[in-house]
């Protein structure tokens, strides 16, 4: 039987050449067209770098195996109270890169198996659209025609062009590939990327300064958890510079960098990082050649069946501007392929989206923030508490754990949680279910203790921080 979104000739035969063909091999990408091809599409991919996109090549997997090495250094330190000795450890930056880029091999090679075992066809090429139902393959100056076009291509990170030097700085995509461990890092952001990476170089070595033009870093997140990881962040040894941007990026004599802010004296740096945001990868893509709309920064503009106003045309992941997070893309790349090759109709439910940020210590929240959740619930009730670990009492860290649990005051339900502290993003996953399950606070309440964990203090929480309606 032929897929549902196969077109024929007068004489039967097939109209395009693919039923589906996806522009993009990302997350999203990736699943969508795994799942037509194993529903019975023809389906194929293009992607101009690598398979598996930003998450597995220059995204969360590299950067997350950062994580973990930047982390050793504290453990050194700390294994002294517990009676290790750990005489003058050594970091090596060339092995950590060499390690990292076979590990990234070995995922690429299992997202290409993944593809053709389910019988896709993949082109290493860019891909353009030059009308609804035809693209361009670069690589191979050639066409190929498709009855639906999904567009993939997920994000990019901006630099702000328009300051003198701005080409002296790096984003996260060339981060993972230095060729010499930087011993000065100046860092312009202040969202997950900004501090991830301030903390990785901090955790290996580094000297560090960030600079951020707002108050707090992590301003979209709970407020009490952006103070929580700017004081930990400074308590890691992180210098970071508020209510200032960038102004001008000077060479000077090998390698060094001045970076000149517009409130402030000048800063000196080895390695100087963009991390102020990431746009859709939509430039030179042909959008509009093919008639699809875009709205802010490029974005496509999709309804809830990941349509575009083309109707064969669809577009999932970060390319949408929706919830810039893999797991979204993966499970929108999902819902399409259900969707438009195995009549089964999905939509993505975006409530209660567990996020992470691995920073040192990490953050995993759930839910709303304090002022979202009195903005749309009103009358809100808050419990907090800011520990330090036992873990680390022996070591000597000072170090503390943060959480909050934000309830809706009329149904008691739990609307609303938020760590910082080791554990967090695992704590996070799990918690997410019963959050997005309607939990209440008595539930949380009757649940026993673990002990002794940090966790534990999740259930034990219950004198009221704030009572405002």
């Amino acid at each position: 039987m032929r897929p549902i979104s196969a077109r024929m000739d007068g004489l039967g035969m097939a109209k395009f050449d693919y039923d589906l063909f996806t522009i993009g091999a990302g997350s999203g990408g990736v699943r969508a067209t795994r799942l037509a091809a194993s529903y019975g599409a023809r389906a194929a991919v293009a992607e101009e770098y690598r398979v598996g996109g930003t998450c597995v090549v220059r995204g969360c997997i590299p950067k997350k195996l950062f994580v973990y090495a930047s982390e050793f250094g504290h453990m050194f330190h700390d294994a002294g109270g517990y009676g290790w000795t750990a005489d003058a450890p050594r970091f090596d930056w060339k092995t950590l890169i060499a390690n990292k880029d076979a590990e990234i091999d070995r995922l690429n090679g299992v997202y290409i198996r993944n593809l053709k075992n389910a019988g896709a066809e993949i082109f290493d090429s860019r891909a353009t659209l030059k009308d609804e139902h035809t693209v361009h393959l670069v690589a191979e100056n050639r066409d190929v025609t498709a009855a639906k076009i999904l567009i993939a291509t997920g994000g990019a990170p901006w630099t702000d062009n328009s300051i003198e030097g701005s080409d002296l700085a790096v984003t996260s995509n060339e981060a993972f590939h230095l060729e010499e461990f930087p011993k000065r890092v100046v860092i312009a952001g202040g969202g997950y990327i900004a501090i991830e990476f301030a903390c990785i170089f901090r955790g290996l070595g580094a000297e560090v300064t960030l600079v951020y033009r707002g108050d707090d870093v992590l301003k979209n997140f709970d407020r009490d958890i952006s103070v929580a990881v700017h004081r930990e962040m400074q308590r890691l040894g992180v210098r970071i510079v508020t209510k200032t941007v960038f102004a001008r990026i000077e060479q000077r004599a090998g390698a060094e960098k001045r970076v000149h802010l517009s409130a402030g004296g000048p800063i000196d740096a080895d390695l100087v990082f963009w991390a102020v945001g990431r746009r859709p990868a939509t430039q030179g893509l042909g959008l509009e050649a093919a008639g699809v709309k875009t709205g802010k920064d490029g974005a496509v503009i999709v309804d809830e069946w990941n349509r575009t106003n083309v109707a064969n045309i669809f577009a999932v992941g970060d390319v949408t501007d929706r919830v810039q997070l893999t797991p979204v893309a993966i499970r929108e790349g999902a819902a399409f392929a259900e969707t438009e090759f195995h009549h089964n109709p999905q939509k993505v439910d975006y409530d209660f989206i567990p996020k992470a940020v691995f920073s040192q210590p990490p953050v995993g929240t759930v839910g709303y923030s304090e002022g979202d959740a009195r903005r749309k619930f009103g009358a809100t009730d808050v419990y907090k508490t800011d520990f330090r670990p036992m873990k680390n009492t022996l070591s000597g860290s000072e170090a503390r754990t943060y959480m909050k649990l934000v309830v809706e005051q009329s149904t008691q339900r739990v609307v609303g949680v938020h760590i910082v502290g080791e554990g967090a993003p695992e704590m996070i996953q799990c918690l997410a279910i019963a959050v997005k399950a309607g939990a209440t606070k008595r539930q949380f309440d009757e649940t026993m203790a673990l002990h002794p964990t940090s966790a534990e203090e999740l259930v034990l929480m219950r004198t009221k921080w704030a009572e405002k309606g």
